[in-house]
């Protein structure tokens, strides 16, 4: 009977480490107070793959600086990982040693076109399809959705002139739309809204709020605050 009992926990903490866990943010720094609590374990001393790739066609990249902060605040140890300038199996073996993924804002379509030259966007899907916790800021959310061509009033298309398929990552079935009228986007972002709500199944969130998904169970935390900065 007790084998019986210590086989079924067993079973059960398998599912549980094979559950996929998303955190989804449009400003990770902004809602990091929430992330140990839904990982569900101490954060401190966890290794992180923190991807910037997204930010390097941008301009402004105090949003990665923001981030990269709250992880260390957290206790994390951070290992930076450039897609566009690592191999493949670089790549692959960085994902894998590390405990946590992110992967920060930018240009959701130079990221996906980065990500898909290098094979980084299957290598994702298996990682996080086999449990490993992922969490994305902006850009980094958004390819978790089926498609990222949605984001195209966001998100300036010809940075990424070698990207001509626009499916994301499709972890979710839902498509995840960032900086819900937060400056600088209250107008684009409410464009979104008004051209694919009717379409898709949008899901518009604050800088100041996550969508977190832990299996099939999806839930929208914080408030909707509008017209702070990015």
């Amino acid at each position: 009977m007790k084998k019986l009992t210590q086989m079924k926990k067993l079973t059960q903490m398998k599912k549980l480490s094979q559950m996929k866990k998303l955190f989804l943010t449009s400003s990770f720094s902004s809602v990091a107070k929430l992330f140990e609590d839904f990982a569900g374990e101490p954060v401190k001393g966890k290794k992180l793959a923190f991807i910037p790739t997204a930010s390097l066609v941008e301009k402004v990249r105090f949003y990665v600086d923001d981030d990269r902060k709250a992880f260390e605040k957290l206790g994390l140890i951070i290992e930076e990982l450039e897609v566009s300038t690592a191999t493949t199996e670089e790549i692959a073996t960085t994902l894998e040693r590390n405990d946590y993924i992110f992967i920060s804002g930018g240009n959701t379509f130079y990221l996906m076109q980065e990500l898909k030259k290098k094979g980084a966007d299957k290598l994702l899907i298996e990682q996080i399809n086999n449990g490993k916790l992922y969490i994305g800021t902006s850009a980094g959310s958004v390819i978790a959705s089926p498609t990222v061509e949605f984001v195209s009033d966001m998100d300036e298309t010809k940075k990424a002139p070698e990207l001509t398929d626009y499916s994301g990552l499709h972890l979710v079935d839902f498509y995840f739309l960032p900086h819900y009228l937060n400056f600088p986007y209250e107008e684009a972002s409410q464009k979104v809204v008004n051209d694919y709500s009717q379409r898709i199944d949008l899901r518009p969130i604050s800088n100041n709020q996550v969508i977190t998904v832990l299996g099939d169970e999806i839930k929208t935390l914080g408030k909707l605050k509008q017209g702070t900065k990015k």
